[in-house]
């Protein structure tokens, strides 16, 4: 939980290689606006991704939010606001 995402911008990019990571190709390649089916997210990969959020940033983000963001940039606004309401 040290790594707390200065902007949202550094949430885009720590996703994208995640998820390039699991998907095995480059983090370039992770189009932050495209939706995560079209992305090859499963959603057994949702919930992994999912669950690396909470241990990164320490926000616990349902199933339901990710449905709700099905981009890595709407993602990454949502927990960018969700942290930054947790410092305030």
């Amino acid at each position: 939980m040290d790594n707390r995402p200065t902007s949202i911008a550094d949430i885009v990019t720590w996703c994208q290689e995640y998820l390039a990571g699991q998907l095995e190709v480059p983090a370039d390649t992770i189009d932050p606006t495209a939706d995560f089916d079209r992305l090859g997210v499963d959603s057994a990969l949702a919930v992994a991704l999912l669950i690396e959020v909470e241990e990164r940033y320490g926000v616990d983000i349902s199933p339901e939010d990710l449905f709700r963001h099905p981009t890595l940039e709407a993602v990454a606004a949502y927990l960018h606001q969700q942290v930054s309401a947790d410092v305030a």
